[in-house]
C-alpha cells in the first residue's frame, strides 16, 4: 500500500485527474449517445438520462479536470508542497464514487450524499494554500470553485424535487461558471504560453481592466443562469455578452502572432478559445431573437469552448509537468482537431440533421480517447 502512494501517479494532481477526467469524457459521451441513439436499453439513472448527462459533463468531466489543473497551478502559485500521496488518492476516491453512484441501484440520498463532497473539499485544499501564502490575487480562482459548488447543490436539489428548471438552471449556471474561468486562466497562460512557445520577448503588462469587467461579466452572467434571468431575450442581456464578445475579440487580437499556426499546442489553445467568444456572441444573437436555439450557444462553449481547450490544456501541461519536450505527436494533434470538429458538428450540423449529434459524439470521444492512448504512460511514469 506504501507503493502505490508513492506511485508517479500520485505525486501531483494532474496526472490523476487528467486521466481521469479524459476517460470519462470519452465514457460519459458514448454512453450518452448511444442512449440518444437507442442503443442503449435498460434502467435508467436516478432522474433519468437527460439529468444524469447534464450533471455529469460539468460535475463529473469538467470538474475532474480544473480540480487537476489548480492541484498542479496553486502549489507553483504559493510554493507550498502539492496535494499527494494517500491524501490526493482520497480526493480521486471521493470522485470516483461519485461517478460510480450513478450506476449503482443506491437510494437519491446516498447519491447525493455521494456527490456533494468534492468540490467543498477541493476548495479547501485550494484555500488553504492560497490564504497561507497571501494569494490574494488568485481568490477569484478559489471564489469560481465555490460557486461551482453551489450551482451543484441548486443542480441536486433539482433532481431530488424533481424541479427540471431547477436542474437545467444549476446545470447552465456552472457551465457559464466553467466558461469564466476559462476566460481567467485561459487570459494567464495563453499569452504566457505562445511567448514562451515562439521565443517572442515579453510584452508589456495589458490593462487590468477588460480582465477584471470579463471577470464580473462572467460571474454575472452565471448568476443570471441561476436565476431564471435568461429564460427570456432580454436587450439589456444582449448588452452584456456584446460587451463581453467585443472584450474577448480584443484579447485574441491582442494575443495573436503569425508563428502561432506552425505550434499545434498554441493553435489548438487559440481555436478553442475562439469557440469561447462564439458562444458568447451566439448568446448575445438569441437575445436580439436573430438565432432560434439558445442551445447553439450552450454547446459551441461546452465542445468547442470547454472540451477543445481542456484537451489542449492537459496536453501541454502533461508535457511540461513530466519534463518532456512540447512537441506533441501528430496523434494527438489530430486529436486537437476531432475535438473541434465535434463542436463545429454540434452546433452547424444538429439543427438539419440527426447525425449530426452521433457524428460529433463519436469524434469527441476519438479525441479523447487518443489523449488516453498517448499520454497513459507519460502520466504513470516519473519525470524525465
Amino acid at each position: 500500500m506504501r507503493n502505490l502512494a508513492a506511485a508517479p501517479v500520485f505525486s501531483l494532481g494532474f496526472r490523476p485527474f487528467f486521466l481521469a477526467g479524459a476517460a470519462f469524457a470519452a465514457l460519459a459521451v458514448a454512453i450518452w449517445a448511444l442512449w440518444l441513439y437507442g442503443r442503449l436499453p435498460g434502467a435508467q439513472p436516478v432522474g433519468g438520462m437527460l439529468a444524469w448527462h447534464r450533471h455529469e459533463m460539468p460535475f463529473g468531466f469538467a470538474v475532474a479536470i480544473i480540480a487537476g489543473f489548480l492541484l498542479t497551478a496553486v502549489p507553483n502559485w504559493t510554493g507550498r508542497p502539492g496535494l499527494n500521496g494517500w491524501p490526493l488518492i482520497g480526493l480521486v476516491l471521493v470522485w470516483f464514487f461519485a461517478r460510480l453512484a450513478w450506476a449503482l441501484p443506491v437510494s437519491p440520498v446516498v447519491l447525493l450524499l455521494l456527490q456533494l463532497p468534492f468540490l467543498p473539499l477541493l476548495a479547501w485544499v485550494l484555500g488553504r494554500d492560497l490564504v497561507a501564502a497571501g494569494k490574494r490575487d488568485n481568490y477569484p480562482v478559489l471564489l469560481m470553485v465555490s460557486l461551482l459548488a453551489g450551482c451543484q447543490v441548486m443542480t441536486l436539489w433539482g433532481l431530488w424535487t424533481d424541479d427540471v428548471g431547477l436542474q437545467r438552471r444549476g446545470v447552465l449556471a456552472a457551465l457559464w461558471l466553467v466558461g469564466g474561468l476559462m476566460s481567467l486562466i485561459g487570459g494567464r497562460v495563453i499569452p504566457f504560453f505562445i511567448q514562451r512557445g515562439l521565443n517572442r520577448p515579453a510584452t508589456p503588462a495589458a490593462n487590468p481592466w477588460p480582465t477584471r469587467v470579463l471577470l464580473v461579466g462572467g460571474l454575472f452572467v452565471a448568476l443570471t443562469f441561476a436565476l431564471g434571468w435568461q429564460e427570456v431575450p432580454s436587450f439589456w442581456l444582449a448588452a452584456v455578452f456584446g460587451l463581453m464578445g467585443v472584450l474577448q475579440l480584443f484579447r485574441l487580437w491582442r494575443w495573436h502572432d503569425r508563428g502561432l499556426w506552425h505550434v499545434p499546442l498554441l493553435w489548438s489553445l487559440y481555436l478553442a478559445y475562439v469557440w469561447l467568444v462564439v458562444a458568447v456572441f451566439a448568446m448575445a444573437l438569441w437575445h436580439l431573437g436573430w438565432m432560434p436555439l439558445q442551445s447553439l450557444a450552450t454547446h459551441s462553449l461546452a465542445v468547442g469552448g470547454v472540451g477543445g481547450l481542456i484537451l489542449a490544456m492537459i496536453a501541454r501541461v502533461s508535457l511540461g509537468h513530466t519534463g518532456r519536450a512540447l512537441m506533441p505527436s501528430k496523434v494527438i494533434v489530430a486529436g486537437f482537431v476531432l475535438v473541434l470538429f465535434a463542436g463545429l458538428l454540434r452546433v452547424a450540423l444538429v439543427p438539419f440533421s440527426g447525425l449530426g449529434l452521433g457524428l460529433s459524439a463519436v469524434l469527441w470521444c476519438l479525441g479523447f480517447g487518443v489523449f488516453l492512448l498517448r499520454y497513459t504512460g507519460v502520466l504513470f511514469r516519473s519525470r524525465v
